[in-house]
């Protein structure tokens, strides 16, 4: 039906890890729907426990590595940074996040670093920007929410960046339909690396950009 989990239950059988419960095979880790990227799945209990010990611990330990890329509508005023709040459910929608006050009994720390790669268009008022993420917590949707809190909502996220859709009608012909045309939060888990469960090994996996988002940093590079 399209999930990740029929996929491994498809291909690897019934001998995928069996924590998370049967409906979510060997998965440590969640990313957005529609978030492309690296992702890491456990075949055994074993390294189920290990890396779910590692996500618990979000790197602090140096045993994880997270990093993230977003084309984002604007630029940060520095160009590096960190963005710390507390998220909880919208108020508007219950299916999505929202920074909230610390006190509320739903708050949950959040901590996402960034830093600007590239600026694109005038340097003065840059139009967008591609800005890797590193998370230090994960909370459900924390960059999107984040960037949008920010003032700098992911190009194509339909639930944080409505209000920046009409910045497309100031863009070239063929920027603009890439942009209008693109049906996802321009948002690519990029980099994963983590200790092995059983040799102890660091191990470091990269997925390049997808044609999509490759596109469209193209067509922005040309501004």
């Amino acid at each position: 039906t399209g999930t990740l989990a029929n996929a491994l239950i498809h291909h690897c059988g019934s001998s995928l890890s069996g924590i998370g419960g049967v409906r979510r095979p060997g998965i440590v880790h969640r990313i957005d729907r529609d978030t492309s990227g690296v992702l890491v799945v456990a075949k055994t209990d074993q390294a189920h426990r290990a890396l779910a010990e590692a996500f618990a611990d979000h790197g602090r330990s140096g045993d994880l590595e997270r990093a993230y890329v977003a084309l984002v509508w604007g630029t940060p005023s520095r160009a590096a940074g960190t963005i710390e709040t507390w998220l909880g459910r919208s108020n508007q929608d219950r299916t999505l996040r929202a920074v909230v006050p610390q006190g509320r009994p739903d708050a949950r720390h959040a901590i996402t670093h960034y830093t600007v790669l590239e600026r694109y268009g005038d340097m003065n008022e840059p139009i967008a920007s591609l800005v890797e993420c590193r998370l230090e917590t994960g909370r459900t949707h924390q960059i999107r929410v984040h960037m949008a809190h920010v003032g700098h909502p992911l190009i194509g996220d339909q639930a944080y960046g409505r209000s920046f859709r009409t910045k497309a009608n100031r863009l070239p012909e063929e920027l603009r339909a890439a942009v209008q045309g693109f049906e996802r939060q321009a948002l690519h888990a990029r980099l994963l690396a983590f200790r092995h469960p059983v040799t102890g090994e660091m191990m470091r996996f990269e997925a390049p950009l997808p044609e999509d988002m490759a596109t469209l940093q193209h067509l922005f590079s040309a501004l």
